[in-house]
């Protein structure tokens, strides 16, 4: 090959390489020009639908275009889902997911990938549980909990927010961690079970710290432990269950953000920098402090990771502990 030649081939080659790198720098151009869908699978006025809103506003205005939270309950969270799998990968349309996200096709059929179908752009947030007692059980803490339920069997009940929800699997994850055997009843919702558990007929659960809090304070129910790696800021004197004694156990649920796979990694980055801004603002931050969650707004990668870790964890609860669908 000749010198004439060899140029001939870098120049080939250099133009090759800027028409592959323009599908991914075009959409960047000017972008937002058009209002952003946030799909939100559930129904509004839940913790992932304040989450959304409370995001949407400061985004907004970062962006200089309108964040429009699109409320598509449905199917445990699958129709929103699906909807955003569905969509253009064009930055237009984006998903607020939470754990259920995980969780929900390890036991339902889904038309989704969880890990093929999105690309995450950031964790938003993150709330741990609290294990609860009432105060007719005799323990003060995990460990006489777990001591009590083993001389005890079958003879505790626990409530969750339904079958496969995260509080059943949090529960169940604390089963096999402790060996303990106690019952599950589930509900439709964590706001149902109150009128059981205060009265004593539930003498368990893992709420979260906000529905849990004012029953706490008054010393209806009676917190052990919470479910994160350190203290929660809204129950300071309440050990981690690990602390307590059950080595690794740690559950958070939590909301983050993803859009359609495909999406251009340039609109991915910028996305995740702008709600990472949105979630250092001392208001947003100061809102999910009142709602017992903190913001996190980790990088595309980060997210990815725990996604991927999150699948595997549930995945082998539900398989060890023999859960099934509805």
């Amino acid at each position: 090959m000749n010198k004439e030649e060899t140029i001939l081939k870098r120049l080939f080659l250099a133009c090759a390489g800027l028409m592959l790198a323009l599908p991914a720098l075009v959409p960047a151009q000017g972008y937002p020009t058009k209002p952003i869908r946030l799909i939100v699978p559930l129904a509004a006025s839940g913790g992932m639908d304040t989450t959304a809103r409370g995001i949407s506003q400061p985004l907004s205005a970062r962006l200089k275009q309108s964040v429009v939270v699109d409320n598509r309950p449905g199917a445990g969270g699958a129709i929103g889902a699906e909807l955003v799998a569905r969509a253009e990968p064009d930055g237009y349309t984006l998903l607020m997911a939470s754990a259920s996200f995980v969780v929900h096709p390890l036991l339902y059929r889904t038309h989704y990938d969880t890990l093929k179908d999105f690309v995450p752009i950031t964790q938003a947030s993150r709330q741990p549980y609290v294990l609860i007692v009432h105060p007719s059980v005799p323990v003060t803490s995990v460990r006489e909990l777990v001591a009590y339920a083993k001389a005890n069997p079958g003879k505790l009940n626990y409530a969750s927010a339904g079958n496969g929800s995260l509080i059943h699997l949090t529960t169940e994850l604390f089963k096999v961690a402790t060996g303990i055997d106690i019952v599950h009843v589930p509900y439709k919702g964590m706001g149902a079970t109150y009128t059981d558990m205060l009265a004593g007929r539930i003498q368990t659960a893992f709420p979260s710290i906000i529905s849990a809090l004012p029953h706490i304070k008054t010393g209806k129910l009676r917190a052990l432990g919470v479910t994160s790696r350190t203290r929660a800021p809204a129950l300071p004197d309440t050990p981690t269950v690990q602390e307590a004694g059950v080595a690794g156990f740690e559950v958070t649920q939590w909301y983050g953000v993803l859009a359609p796979a495909k999406t251009p990694a340039v609109l991915v980055n910028r996305l995740q920098k702008e709600i990472a801004q949105v979630l250092q603002l001392p208001e947003v931050g100061q809102r999910m402090a009142s709602e017992g969650s903190e913001p996190v707004g980790s990088t595309p990668a980060e997210f990815a990771a725990h996604i991927k870790s999150e699948v595997g964890k549930w995945g082998g609860v539900i398989r060890k502990a023999g859960i099934r669908a509805d």
